[in-house]
């Protein structure tokens, strides 16, 4: 799985030869019944919307002494306000629920919520989102009073002040979310939306079926049952094991703690995908700001 070469090559080991990386093509990967096929795997990760109320109709979203719609369009980057004179003519464009086709409509952009096709556009060019592939030996805060690295140094080339989006522990690695959107970071970090998080495992031992369905079931830890969405065998040798696995569930160390109660110690833990965003091929260690669809997919996946 081309995913796990992001994390970096440390490797820990209680001894024997752990798992290759895998080339993600799921050839003689094991799936467990209860939504772990690449089908059930995608639908996890996909966007949880709720169904589009139809619009106000004959509504006036035009705001006196605002910017008019295709400057703002254009500001956002959909490009020339010509093409973004277009967009609205043709009908492409949402303010606040109502669909604007007269391009003398002016709007306030600090306020008005605008969708392109379907998709939100962030109009506070100020607000920022940026993914952090997180190396192991960094923690998850913006000041340590231990001394030990955090992804505040990591980013300390931005001038904006951001502050991350849930955790990754110290020993784990991969996708960390940043923002200064206090709205978008709230949202992404409450149960209600369920945003789905998929990470790469190293575990000690043979996965056998019994274990996966244990998995999707639920495990019993000290503070509840916790629950898996998808859990599927990459590779498995030498007495190891590499799983792609899927949950919605944000407790601490859950994955860890979820392997441990089925007697199999996790060795090595990358994070891959946060809902619709992808680690994609980031580096161990660097940032990328997330582009306007990947936003607007976020920003939808968690009604706003």
């Amino acid at each position: 799985m081309s995913n796990e070469r992001r994390g970096g090559s440390r490797r820990e080991s209680s001894g024997g030869q752990q798992p290759r990386r895998p080339d993600h093509s799921g050839k003689g990967g094991k799936n467990f019944r209860g939504g772990s096929s690449a089908k059930s795997r995608a639908q996890a990760n996909a966007p949880r919307r709720k169904p589009a109320k139809p619009a106000e109709q004959g509504r006036d979203v035009h705001v006196e002494g605002g910017v008019r719609l295709q400057k703002v369009l254009a500001q956002a980057g959909l490009g020339s306000r010509r093409a973004s004179e277009e967009l609205i003519a043709n009908g492409h464009v949402e303010v606040d629920g109502q669909v604007v086709t007269e391009l003398g409509v002016r709007i306030d952009p600090a306020t008005a919520v605008v969708h392109v096709d379907g998709l939100r556009i962030q109009l506070d060019q100020a607000k920022v989102t940026i993914a952090l592939n997180k190396p192991i030996g960094v923690v998850s805060t913006m000041d340590d009073p231990k001394g030990r690295p955090t992804v505040a140094d990591l980013i300390k080339n931005r001038e904006e002040r951001l502050f991350h989006v849930g955790r990754l522990d110290a020993d784990s690695e991969g996708l960390l979310l940043l923002t200064n959107d206090g709205e978008l970071a709230n949202r992404l970090s409450h149960p209600k939306y369920e945003i789905a998080k998929t990470y790469l495992v190293t575990v000690e031992g043979e996965i056998f079926p019994r274990v996966g369905k244990q998995l999707l079931n639920g495990v019993e830890l000290d503070d509840g049952v916790a629950k898996m969405d998808a859990v599927h065998v990459v590779q498995q040798i030498d007495g190891y094991a590499m799983l792609e696995v899927v949950l919605h569930e944000g407790r601490n160390r859950i994955v860890r703690r979820m392997f441990d109660a089925v007697g199999h110690p996790v060795t090595r833990l990358v994070r891959t995908r946060i809902g619709p965003v992808p680690l994609g091929d980031l580096k161990s260690g660097r940032t990328r700001v997330l582009g306007r669809t990947e936003l607007g997919t976020l920003m939808g996946a968690v009604d706003l």
